[in-house]
C-alpha cells in the first residue's frame, strides 16, 4: 500500500477534531443541529487552516444515514465515501482551472438534478476568487435561490477579490491562522501515534516555520521524519533542515549587543558567514525576538512555554528604549535589504547600526548624537 502523507492521514473527520477554529465550528454545529444551514457558505483564510476539511465534514453532516446533525456517525457508507473522497454528491471544483462562464453554466445545469446517493448535493468551489467576472455573474442567481437539495461551499484565500454581490449572498466564516502552541500540541499527538520520539524544541521550530498552517506543519513534519531517518527528531537537525540554524546564534548576537561587546559581535558575524543562512529570514527573526523582549519586559505574565529560555534570560539586560530603537533598525534593515550590495552586507550593517546607536542619555556607553539617532528613523515623506 502506498504511503499516506501525514496531512491526509490526520485530517480531521469530525468537528471536535478541528483545532483553533472554535468560532466557526460552533456556528456551523448549531446550524446543522436544526438542519438550518445556509445554502451558500463562504470559508476564508490562509492555506492549510481547515477550509476544505470543514467543507467535507459539513457534507458528512448533511448526508449521514443517521440524519442531518453536527455529529455524523462516521461509519455509514455516506460518511466513509466522503472520507475516502469518492462520495458522488460531493462535487469538489477547482476554480483555478475552471474559471470560465461555461464551467459555471455546467454547474448550474447539473444542480437542478436531485442527489444520487444523499439528501443534499454539495458543491465545494475551491479558490473561488479565481472565477472570472462573467462566471461570478452567472452564478449569482443560483447562489441566491438554489434548489432545496443543493448547498454551495465556497473557499478562498483572497476574499478581497470577490464581488460584493457574491459576498452578500453568502454566510461568511473567517478561519484564523493557528497559534504556535496549537500546532505544536497537534504535532506531538501525531508523533506519539506514529511512535516517533522527539525533542520539544524541534516541534517548536516546525510550528514556527508553518506560519499558522496546520497542513504546512504536517508536511514539514513528514520531511523532518525522513530527514532524521526515523530517529529522534532533534532541534539541531530540524534547524539544519529548515535553514534556521542561525536563529540560535541570534541570542548570542543579542547578548553581545546588550554587553556592548564588539569582539563577541564580530565572532558571531563570522560564525554566521560559515553557515550561509537566509539573511532576510534572520532579520525577520531578529525583529521578532526584539519585539518579544519588549513584550516580556512590559508584561512578564505574557511568558509562555514556547519562549526560548535564552531569550527570556535577555529581557533584563536591555533598556526599554534600546529595544525600541533596535526594533526600528531591524525593520528598516529588512526593508532596505534588497538594495544592499549583498544580503550578508545588509545584515551586518544592521547589526553595526544597533551597536553604534543609542538613544540620547542612555546609560552605559556614550550616547550617540541626535543626528546619529535620527539616521535610524524613517524620513518624512
Amino acid at each position: 500500500m502506498s504511503y499516506l502523507a501525514l496531512a491526509r492521514k490526520y485530517r480531521p473527520r469530525r468537528f471536535e477534531d478541528v483545532m483553533g477554529q472554535d468560532h466557526v465550528v460552533r456556528a456551523l454545529s448549531h446550524a446543522l443541529a436544526g438542519d438550518r444551514l445556509h445554502p451558500a457558505i463562504l470559508l476564508t483564510g490562509t492555506r492549510g487552516v481547515g477550509k476544505t476539511t470543514l467543507a467535507r465534514i459539513i457534507a458528512k453532516c448533511l448526508n449521514c444515514e443517521t440524519g442531518v446533525s453536527a455529529q455524523p456517525c462516521g461509519r455509514c457508507s455516506a460518511c466513509q465515501e466522503v472520507d475516502q473522497g469518492r462520495f458522488v454528491d460531493l462535487l469538489e471544483i477547482d476554480a483555478a482551472s475552471n474559471t470560465g462562464v461555461d464551467d459555471v453554466r455546467q454547474v448550474i445545469e447539473n444542480a437542478q438534478y436531485a442527489p444520487v446517493r444523499g439528501r443534499y448535493k454539495v458543491y465545494l468551489i475551491d479558490e473561488v476568487h479565481m472565477l472570472s467576472k462573467s462566471a461570478f455573474n452567472a452564478l449569482l442567481k443560483t447562489l441566491e435561490e438554489p434548489p432545496t437539495h443543493v448547498k454551495f461551499i465556497l473557499a478562498t484565500t483572497d476574499p478581497q477579490k470577490l464581488l460584493a454581490t457574491v459576498l452578500s449572498r453568502c454566510l461568511q466564516f473567517s478561519l484564523k491562522r493557528l497559534p504556535v502552541a496549537v500546532i505544536r500540541e497537534q504535532l506531538a499527538k501525531v508523533l506519539e501515534a506514529e511512535s516517533v520520539s522527539f525533542e520539544p524544541g524541534a516541534l517548536i521550530e516546525i510550528a514556527r516555520a508553518a506560519d499558522g498552517s496546520m497542513r504546512d506543519a504536517l508536511s514539514l513534519l513528514d520531511q523532518a521524519i525522513a530527514f532524521c531517518g526515523g530517529q529522534t527528531l532533534r532541534r539541531a537537525v530540524v534547524e539544519d533542515m529548515l535553514g534556521t540554524a542561525g536563529r540560535r546564534l541570534l541570542f548570542e548576537i543579542l547578548a553581545a549587543l546588550a554587553d556592548r561587546d564588539a569582539q563577541a559581535l564580530l565572532a558571531c558575524i563570522q560564525r554566521l558567514e560559515t553557515q550561509a543562512p537566509d539573511y532576510a529570514a534572520l532579520l525577520n527573526e531578529l525583529a521578532g525576538a526584539l519585539q518579544r523582549l519588549a513584550v516580556l519586559q512590559l508584561l512578564p505574565d505574557a511568558q509562555t512555554e514556547d519562549d526560548d529560555v535564552e531569550l527570556v534570560a535577555l529581557k533584563s539586560r536591555f533598556a526599554p528604549e534600546d529595544l525600541q530603537l533596535y526594533y526600528q533598525i531591524a525593520v528598516h534593515g529588512r526593508r532596505d535589504l534588497p538594495w544592499a550590495p549583498a544580503p550578508r552586507l545588509g545584515f551586518e550593517m544592521t547589526l553595526l547600526r544597533m551597536f553604534a546607536f543609542q538613544p540620547d542619555g542612555a546609560d552605559g556607553a556614550p550616547a550617540a548624537d541626535s543626528g546619529a539617532v535620527r539616521a535610524a528613523e524613517p524620513r518624512a515623506g
